[in-house]
């Protein structure tokens, strides 16, 4: 399973401002838990920093290591936002993962994190 630790952070550099970064990944895949063929996706990551940001080499390497890995759309959507919200701690996050036609069906999973109080 992807491990959280390969996601790396660097300081905001514009702290005192609220601004949207947004990444587009392209091409992630995983596998289907139940026939085992392959899973093809477009995963945004949409967030306001608060003290830290994701560096992309990182987080490329953290959605390749879902390759080998039999998950659902939405368990692998969900892992995703918690794993980043854990890591950044952001003012807000939105994953939205939009899943290619399989079967007739595409999909499109979105989750947003919160801080626990």
């Amino acid at each position: 399973m992807a491990d959280p630790k390969l996601l790396e952070t660097f300081p905001n550099p514009a702290r005192s401002r609220d601004y949207v970064i947004e990444h587009t990944h392209h091409e992630f895949t995983s596998l289907c838990p139940m026939t085992g063929h392959p899973d093809f996706a477009e995963i945004t990551v949409r967030y306001v920093a608060d003290k830290k940001c994701v560096e992309l080499k990182s987080l490329k390497l953290y959605f390749h290591a879902f390759r080998n890995e039999g998950i659902f759309f939405e368990a692998a959507t969900n892992k995703i936002c918690d794993d980043l919200g854990k890591a950044l701690q952001p003012r807000e996050l939105t994953i939205i993962a939009d899943w290619k036609a399989r079967g007739g069906f595409t999909s499109r999973i979105t989750a947003s994190w919160a801080a626990r109080k």
